[in-house]
């Protein structure tokens, strides 16, 4: 396992960050998609997604499990796949009218060696804060 942390701030205050964190139908990634809930207890959620591989070109079916911890964070672990056993926390902190992000997990990836599979999740990471701070920008 490689200990990875990344952080950024959203042009968001943290009520607006949380709603769009919890819109399906909005929250979308070019490198996953979810695609079905598997379960929900309470403030678990179990989800299957379509996700891009790894270093590779084409996606494959995966399942996740988030525990939600409003307005504090969450929890994400790898059930499945070429991350399985995975995981990772965001925290947020309000900042008025932005909100930072804090991520603190504890990553392998298959196939892949301690220094590429720090490179990829920070790559990811980045990915999906930028995709995130342009889609926050227009939430409403």
């Amino acid at each position: 396992m490689v200990r990875v942390t990344d952080d950024g701030v959203f042009d968001a205050p943290i009520d607006k960050v949380w709603k769009y964190v919890n819109d399906n139908m909005l929250h979308q990634h070019t490198t996953f998609q979810m695609t079905k809930v598997l379960d929900q207890k309470g403030n678990v959620l179990t989800v299957q997604a379509e996700v891009d591989n790894p270093g590779e070109k084409g996606r494959h079916m995966e399942s996740w499990k988030f525990v939600f911890n409003p307005p504090k964070g969450f929890d994400m672990e790898y059930l499945d796949g070429p991350w399985k056993g995975s995981r990772h926390t965001h925290t947020y902190t309000p900042m008025g009218n932005r909100t930072k992000v804090d991520v603190n997990g504890d990553f392998r990836i298959q196939g892949m060696d301690d220094a590429t599979t720090k490179k990829t999740v920070l790559a990811y990471f980045g990915q999906v804060f930028g995709e995130d701070s342009a889609a926050l920008k227009k939430y409403k």
